[in-house]
Parts: C-alpha cells; sequence; structure tokens
C-alpha cells in the first residue's frame, strides 16, 4: 500500500480576512452559495455582503438546518442548481463545513470553507461526517478532493466562545494518538493509504503545540487577548490537526466520540469535548505508561476538557447504558479497528469505566 499525503489547496491565516472573501471567491465562480446560520448571518452577514459588493461575484445565503444529515445535503444540493451557483462556501463551525463540502462535492462545484471558531479539525479535510436528523453518527463520506480555500479570520474566531477552541483543542489532540495508532497498525487512513512520516510529523508538532501553548492561550482568550498563543493553537486546531487526522488516520477516539452520540444526554457536548474522553479511552486500550497518562490528563483538566462521564452529562454509568457506546464505537464502519491492540464491546466497555476513574481520581474525586 502506498503512503499518501493530502491537504486542502489553500490555508489562509490573519486578522480581517473576512473582509477579502468576495475577492477570493470570484477566482472559483461568479455565484456563491454562502451556507450560515441565522446567527452567523447577523454577526458577519453584513461584512460578507460588503465584500461581495467590492468582488465581481454574487452571493446568496441559505441557512445551515443544523445537522449535516442526507436530507439537508440533498436539500442544499437543489438550492445550489436552482440558483446555478458555481462556487459553495460554508461559514461557521464544523457541521456546516462538512455539508458545504458535500454538497460541492453532489454538485461538482468547488468550495470554501471560512471557519468563524477553531472547534474542530473539519475544515481541512477531505471529509464530511453524516449525521441523522436526530444528531447520531451514520457514516463518513470521503470526498474526492480538499477544500480549494480554507479562509480563517483570526479576529472573529478569538472573539468565539473560549470553550469552541478548547472544545478544539479536545479534537486535536487526538490527532497524534491516533496517527501513532494507525502508523503501528499498518492501518488506512483517511486518505487512502499509509501514514507516511510528513503526516506523523505534523500530528506529533500539533501535540507539541497544543501542551506548550494550550493553557496560554485559553488564559489570553478568558482575558480577551489575543496572543501568539492563540495563533498558534488556531493552526494547531485547524490546519495541523486537519492534515494530521486525514493523513495520519484515525482511530479509538474518534470511534468512542461515535459511540458516545448513541446518548441523548451526550448531544449538547461539543464534538471536541467527546473526542477529548475518546482519546482518554484509547491511551487506556494501549495502557501506556502511568506518567504519560498523568501528564495528559493535567493538560486535559488545565484547559478544561472533560475527563469523567459526569463532565459529559453521563449519570447512569450502568452497564445496560454505557455497553450500547461501546458496541456503537465497535461498527464495522467505524476506525476502531485500526488500533494496534485488540478491541471488542466488552474491552471497550470496561476502557470506558477505567477511563472515567482515572479522571475522577485525577480531579481529586477518589
Amino acid at each position: 500500500m502506498s503512503t499518501i499525503f493530502i491537504s486542502p489547496s489553500r490555508y489562509v491565516q490573519g486578522v480581517g480576512e473576512m473582509n477579502n472573501i468576495g475577492t477570493y471567491a470570484e477566482t472559483y465562480g461568479k455565484k456563491a452559495l454562502c451556507l450560515i446560520s441565522n446567527g452567523g448571518y447577523r454577526r458577519q452577514g453584513a461584512q460578507i455582503e460588503e465584500s461581495f459588493a467590492k468582488s465581481n461575484a454574487e452571493v446568496v445565503f441559505d441557512y445551515f438546518n443544523g445537522e449535516c444529515s442526507r436530507n439537508e445535503i440533498n436539500r442544499l444540493v437543489s438550492v445550489v442548481k436552482e440558483a446555478r451557483c458555481g462556487v459553495v462556501i460554508g461559514v461557521g463551525g464544523g457541521k456546516i463545513f462538512d455539508t458545504a463540502k458535500a454538497v460541492a462535492h453532489f454538485v461538482s462545484t468547488p468550495v470554501i470553507v471560512c471557519p468563524t471558531i477553531a472547534s474542530t479539525d473539519a475544515p481541512c479535510s477531505a471529509l464530511s461526517v453524516i449525521y441523522s436528523d436526530a444528531g447520531v453518527f451514520e457514516e463518513y463520506l470521503f470526498l474526492p478532493s480538499n477544500p480549494n480555500l480554507v479562509l480563517m479570520d483570526v479576529g472573529i474566531i478569538a472573539a468565539s466562545p473560549v470553550r469552541l477552541t478548547v472544545s478544539g483543542m479536545g479534537d486535536a489532540m487526538a490527532t497524534y494518538f491516533e496517527a501513532r495508532a494507525c502508523y503501528q497498525s499498518g492501518a488506512t487512513t483517511c486518505a487512502g493509504g499509509k501514514v507516511g512520516v510528513a503526516a506523523l510529523g505534523i500530528a506529533k508538532l500539533c501535540y507539541d503545540t497544543l501542551m506548550s501553548d494550550g493553557v496560554k492561550a485559553k488564559t489570553a482568550l478568558e482575558a480577551h487577548a489575543y496572543t501568539a498563543s492563540v495563533e498558534r493553537i488556531i493552526e494547531a486546531n485547524t490546519l495541523l490537526s486537519g492534515i494530521g487526522f486525514e493523513s495520519g488516520g484515525l482511530a479509538g477516539a474518534h470511534a468512542i466520540h461515535n459511540g458516545l452520540t448513541v446518548l441523548e444526554e451526550c448531544h449538547p457536548m461539543q464534538h471536541g469535548e467527546k473526542v477529548n474522553f475518546g482519546t482518554l479511552t484509547q491511551l487506556v486500550l494501549e495502557n501506556i505508561p502511568q506518567d504519560e497518562l498523568v501528564d495528559i490528563l493535567d493538560w486535559m483538566i488545565a484547559v478544561g476538557l472533560p475527563v469523567t462521564l459526569g463532565e459529559l452529562g453521563i449519570t447512569d454509568t450502568s452497564r445496560e447504558h454505557l455497553m450500547p457506546v461501546a458496541e456503537a464505537a465497535c461498527a464495522e464502519n467505524d476506525t476502531l479497528r485500526n488500533m494496534p491492540v485488540e478491541v471488542n464491546p466488552e474491552i471497550v466497555y470496561n476502557a470506558i469505566l477505567a477511563a472515567d476513574a482515572y479522571g475522577r481520581a485525577a480531579l481529586g474525586g477518589e
């Protein structure tokens, strides 16, 4: 099997870049569908319209229904065809990006991704995570190419709720451990090949950046300050993690996240918050050394990520309640099979319980 490395065609990160969205869009098409939430339009709509007014392109807005589901994708495919749009733009968070990427794929147009938060590694990938209309994970939709442009306006992202950037750190923290697992097991990555040294190196850089700058960035953001650490974390959450997970592969952390989506009480939690507990569970499955586990737990707690089932809203920890999580995580179409250790629902169930116990102990609960 070959080593494969993929990435977006262009990644732009800087303060005020949303002011240039119209100029960027006109290089891909003369009419753009901009997928955005109602709240996102209230915050950035006028800025986007002003940018397009200065360009040679036209913009049409449509409002996201809340889930990257087959029904929502099909609805928007019809909108793009009827409006005859030549480019699709997703402005907002992860599920909007994934929807925009899927829609652009099905109508064969370029796609521009404009995050207003740094909460996931979705922007850079050739992948859409498909959920049911009720928010339960269904499948990964692998796309033939990465976004044409990822545009990160640091000023907008730095002004977003701190919890969302912290959630992005949780999503990004999984990158190295999942890439390492895939490298060890020889698994096929999301890019369709083996893990190469470039992807593994980027994943490790993502981890190192999180460990060195994560707490500093959170402190700065809480003070409404934009610093070098904030910019490094935005890049780690988005570019390093995006390239790292896609060309490095997914394993236990995201499979556990997908299992957690079967519990309704977890639905209010952010993607990266659930992935973070998935990372902790994966490390239990791998039986990493105690000192490494302590260092990672200390970091997770310091930045404010959940390390227990209770912090995810799960109060019923009975076997009957948690076994469906383990069974869903072990689904044939998921990525737990990429682990370099034996896994089955019984093993995963016990790892979840142990991860919760380690988290509670680190918090001083036991």
